[in-house]
């Protein structure tokens, strides 16, 4: 007996001395990331040529400053990614007070970009806040709708779907003087969760006609009001039209009208459409992909980046493409649907509702924005510009992409799973406000 009572008392002090393992993030969003990364070195340095063709930075300089980015990226995803989730409570509002601002200084006082203003510069960098607005509009989604939850069902209330459609509402405003597309993206993104945290049907619909109501009635102001004269020296991407003192002016809706013609004009071949200046881009981003065929001509061996304007951002899947073919280009594809993919296991094995949302709002918003994207360059959508996740060069963007791919592997590294021991459930409900200690209910 005192044998037995010995071996049980080595064997407790035995396990009790053992490390408890460390969670460890999930090793596919990591692998994601790094491969977008990788893919984005290579690609940018052929799609660079033009700019540096048309400066004095040296052939390296593009390449360098997107490196330096990358980097910055890469210790942003590691710092977030070693935070646990209920960190980002508070930072979600605190962020979205800062994009608003940023984007509330830009409408009036930004710099021009293709024809509206559209950036900040701030320490000499170039600030775009709409990459910020969009997502913190995932955050505060995430927020409005574990606050809301319905206790005796899965999904939100009623109050909860009418706050998220407020916020959408008022970021779209912000939003929707950058571009129609980044309006389109945060709907998508928007509607996506809300269909994931289970909003009802009849809600949606309404939803839906709010909107409609809301755009029609922006539509008309624009049709009745919108003429603005802009500076002779900002760089013009827009339609012009001509006011009665003469003086020629910018017109955003005349701008998405034009290139909605242009899309769904059938009357020619895309292939024998001539080049023009208000064409010119989507058509070398045509030759470009024909150029590639299926396996493509190789890195560095692109023909048309040296002539496409904004091949290293807006047009870049088409050097992709080129360089690496079809092939290539789907494996792009599928890197992002496979971080979607990955998303959604994830979150489906959370215990609490708000990591589940925060993961899946995330992977949404980089997908989406990936397929926007692609959708354009290869003719599926009107011409817009939209960038690459992780692989079109701007600074912005990568950072706020970083945020994401940070705040996913924080959630697979400290979202508490099903299933785990009951230690570990009291655990993480210690760690998170009343609001967000609801069960997590999702159908994914």
């Amino acid at each position: 007996m005192a044998v037995e009572l010995n071996s049980l008392l080595t064997e407790e002090s035995t396990s009790a001395a053992k490390p408890q393992a460390v969670a460890k993030a999930d090793k596919h969003i990591w692998g994601i990331f790094i491969a977008l990364c990788i893919i984005s070195i290579i690609e940018l340095y052929s799609a660079s040529s033009r700019e540096v063709a048309s400066s004095s930075i040296g052939v390296l300089g593009p390449i360098i400053r997107h490196l330096v980015m990358l980097l910055g990226g890469f210790v942003l995803v590691w710092f977030f990614s070693k935070r646990h989730y209920s960190y980002f409570i508070p930072f979600s509002i605190g962020f979205a007070v800062i994009s608003v601002a940023m984007m509330l200084y830009v409408m009036f006082f930004g710099d021009y970009v293709n024809g509206a203003r559209r950036s900040l510069t701030l320490l000499g960098i170039g600030i775009y806040p709409a990459e910020m607005v969009k997502i913190s509009a995932v955050l505060l989604i995430a927020l409005v709708m574990t606050w809301n939850q319905n206790p005796k069902d899965i999904g939100i209330t009623s109050r909860g779907v009418v706050y998220s459609g407020l916020i959408v509402l008022g970021l779209s405003g912000l939003l929707i003087e950058q571009g129609l597309t980044n309006t389109l993206l945060l709907l998508a993104i928007s509607y996506s969760m809300m269909i994931i945290g289970g909003v009802k049907v009849l809600h949606l619909l309404a939803l839906t006609g709010f909107y409609a109501l809301c755009g029609a009635m922006f539509i008309g102001y624009l049709y009745f009001t919108e003429v603005r004269e802009i500076p002779a020296d900002a760089e013009q991407k827009t339609e012009l039209v001509t006011v009665d003192d003469g003086t020629k002016r910018e017109s955003r809706l005349s701008t998405w009208m034009a290139r909605l013609d242009r899309h769904n004009s059938d009357s020619v071949p895309k292939w024998e459409i001539p080049a023009t200046g208000k064409n010119r881009q989507e058509i070398l981003s045509y030759m470009a992909q024909a150029n590639g065929g299926i396996y493509g001509v190789g890195p560095g061996n692109s023909r048309e980046a040296s002539r496409l304007p904004l091949a290293f951002s807006d047009y870049i899947f088409a050097i992709v493409i080129e360089e690496i073919g079809l092939i290539g280009g789907l494996v792009v594809l599928m890197l992002y649907l496979w971080l979607l993919g990955r998303a959604s296991g994830i979150a489906s094995h959370c215990n609490r509702t708000y990591p589940a949302l925060m993961v899946m709002g995330m992977a949404v918003m980089i997908a989406f924005q990936a397929l926007f994207h692609m959708g354009i360059v290869s003719g599926v959508f009107p011409v817009s510009g939209q960038p690459l996740p992780l692989i079109s060069k701007g600074g912005t963007s990568i950072v706020v992409t970083a945020l994401a791919f940070g705040i996913m592997l924080s959630v697979s590294r400290t979202a508490t799973r099903q299933g785990n021991k009951k230690q570990e459930i009291r655990d993480e409900l210690e760690s998170l406000p009343e609001q967000f200690r609801d069960e997590n209910r999702m159908q994914l």
